[in-house]
C-alpha cells in the first residue's frame, strides 16, 4: 500500500480493533503484537489476490517459500528485501517472545499449513476451479487460520494451556464455532466484491455452483449457518465454562489453568461481537462506495516489482 494510501485508508479499516475487541484483558504488549501480526495478515490477503489477479504465479511462490522460512527463522529475515516477508519476520519474533517454545512450534506448525491453503487458493481461483461446499469449508478454516487465532488466546490469557484442556471437546467445541462464525460472516460481507471480481472461493459462490442455489438463496443459506453459530455457541459456551471449573482441583496449578481457559472462553464470545462490528465499520467492505467492487480502492496494482 503506497504511503499516501496509507494516510487516507489505515484508520478507516480498523485491522487494530478488530483484534482490541477480541483478546481483551491480555497485556499491552501481547494485544500490540496481536494488533499488528492481524494487520499484517491483511496486507499478506491483499498481496495474495493481487498475484493471482494478475496472474503473477512466480512472484506468489517467492513470497510462499519467504514466509514459510521466515517463519522458522524470523531473527534472519527482518531485513528481508520483501516488506511483507520481514513484517511476518518480525511479528512472529515479538509472539514468540511470550510463551514457551512448545507455544512457539505449535503456532509456526499451524501457519505454516495456513501458507499452504493459500497456495491452493491460488491454484484454485487461477485455474477456475470452484471448490464443493465441504471442501470449501475444510480449506476455509485453513485460509481463514481458525487454529491460529484459538492460539492466540493463550499468550492473552498469559498461560500456555496444556493438550489435554486444548483438545477437550468442551474448548474445541467453542473455539472452532466462534472460528466458523467469524469466516462465514466474512463471506457473506466479502460476496459482492468476489461475485464482481469473479472470484471461486466464498461459501456462497461453492452454494451458487454445486448446490443450484441462487444468489439470494446461497446468501439465506449463509446467514442461517451465521445464525446457527451464534446458537450452538451459547451451548457450547456453558459447556466450556463447566469444563473451565472442573480444572479448579484446589491446587494452584489447577486454579491458574482454571482461570485461563475462562478467559480463553470469555474472549471466543467476544469474537462474535467483534467481527460483526468491523465487517460494518472497516473501510474493506464498503463495496457499494468503491470505483471498482472487485477491488479496494486503497489496494497498490504493483506489488513485488512487477506490473
Amino acid at each position: 500500500m503506497p504511503a499516501d494510501k496509507v494516510e487516507e485508508y489505515a484508520d478507516g479499516l480498523c485491522y487494530t480493533d478488530l483484534m482490541a475487541g477480541y483478546y481483551i484483558g491480555a497485556p499491552d504488549e501481547v494485544l500490540q503484537a496481536i494488533a499488528d501480526y492481524s494487520a499484517w495478515f491483511f496486507v499478506w490477503d491483499d498481496r495474495h489476490d493481487r498475484d493471482i489477479v494478475h496472474g503473477r504465479a512466480a512472484a506468489w511462490r517467492r513470497l510462499k517459500d519467504g514466509l514459510h522460512t521466515a517463519l522458522d527463522r524470523p531473527a534472519d529475515h527482518l531485513d528481508h528485501a520483501d516488506p511483507v516477508v520481514a513484517g511476518l519476520a518480525d511479528s512472529v519474533r515479538r509472539l514468540y517472545a511470550f510463551l514457551p517454545d512448545s507455544w512457539n512450534a505449535r503456532f509456526a506448525r499451524h501457519f505454516h499449513a495456513v501458507i499452504e491453503a493459500y497456495d491452493r487458493e491460488f491454484h484454485n481461483r487461477t485455474e477456475g476451479i470452484v471448490p464443493t461446499v465441504e471442501e470449501y469449508l475444510e480449506l476455509r478454516r485453513l485460509t481463514f487460520a481458525h487454529r491460529i487465532w484459538t492460539d492466540l488466546l493463550e499468550p492473552s490469557a498469559g498461560s500456555e494451556l496444556p493438550d489435554a484442556v486444548r483438545k477437550h471437546p468442551a474448548y474445541r467445541r467453542a473455539a472452532l464455532l466462534s472460528q466458523e462464525f467469524a469466516a462465514w460472516y466474512n463471506d457473506l460481507c466479502s460476496l459482492p466484491k468476489e461475485i464482481a471480481g469473479s472470484e471461486v472461493h466464498n461459501l456462497g459462490i461453492s452454494l451458487i455452483t454445486h448446490e443450484g442455489l441462487t444468489l439470494e438463496e446461497a446468501i439465506a443459506d449463509v446467514r442461517r449457518r451465521v445464525e446457527q453459530c451464534v446458537s450452538e455457541f451459547l451451548d457450547a459456551e456453558q459447556d466450556a465454562l463447566r469444563f473451565a471449573d472442573g480444572l479448579d482441583d484446589g491446587t494452584v496449578g489447577g486454579k491458574e489453568t482454571s482461570a485461563a481457559v475462562r478467559a480463553c472462553v470469555g474472549n471466543m464470545r467476544n469474537w462474535f461481537s467483534s467481527v460483526y462490528w468491523f465487517h460494518h465499520e472497516s473501510g474493506r467492505y464498503r463495496v457499494d462506495n468503491w470505483d471498482d467492487r472487485s477491488t479496494p480502492p486503497y489496494v497498490n496494482n504493483e506489488a513485488a516489482g512487477e506490473k
